[in-house]
């Protein structure tokens, strides 16, 4: 299976892709979720599958989002990989998962799977300017060195940790 293992090499992935959607889809999230960092990304993502090919040619939208989970994350890769399922953005040589996006698998993330279809489809039709790629650079770097963190619990309740000399413990830590 590939995996994309720095933002370096996940920039020169992105700027092989002659198609600019990605940008515009992740331009239009920033303007109507600028918090959620992971959507936007996972916006500029949506397509990755079009861009890492095995040897048959083909590529699932799971495998292209477990080559993406590593560096950036378990909810980006579940965002790429539900955002496409079943109906997705008919990227030629991709394979659809089973999992729709808007069942009970997708939990939390029901609402920003919908969202993110809704602006992947925009985007399609949007004549706006999206920016540059090298605009996403510090973003994909933010969430890259986030997603490296140890531990979700850890991430989840504070995510610098413990302060040194704390005796405080960090809740699901011993």
């Amino acid at each position: 299976m590939p995996y994309v293992t720095s933002v370096l090499e996940l920039m020169e992935l992105l700027r092989d892709s002659p198609d600019d959607r990605g940008l515009r889809t992740a331009a239009l999230l920033r303007r109507s979720h600028p918090f959620d960092k992971e959507l936007q990304l996972a916006g500029l993502l949506h397509d990755i599958g079009r861009l890492l090919r095995l040897s048959d040619g083909t590529v699932t939208l799971g495998v292209a989002a477990e080559a993406i989970r590593p560096l950036l994350g378990r909810r980006v890769a579940r965002l790429v990989r539900l955002s496409g399922a079943l109906g997705g953005d008919g990227a030629a040589g991709s394979r659809p998962e089973p999992d729709s996006g808007t069942g009970p698998d997708a939990g939390p993330d029901a609402e920003a799977v919908a969202t993110l279809r809704h602006a992947r489809d925009s985007a399609a039709a949007a004549d706006l300017d999206a920016g540059v790629l090298e605009d996403w650079r510090p973003l994909l770097d933010l969430v890259a060195a986030g997603a490296c963190r140890v531990g979700p619990a850890r991430n989840a309740t504070d995510p610098l940790g413990v302060p040194r000399g704390s005796r405080r413990s960090v809740r699901g830590l011993p």
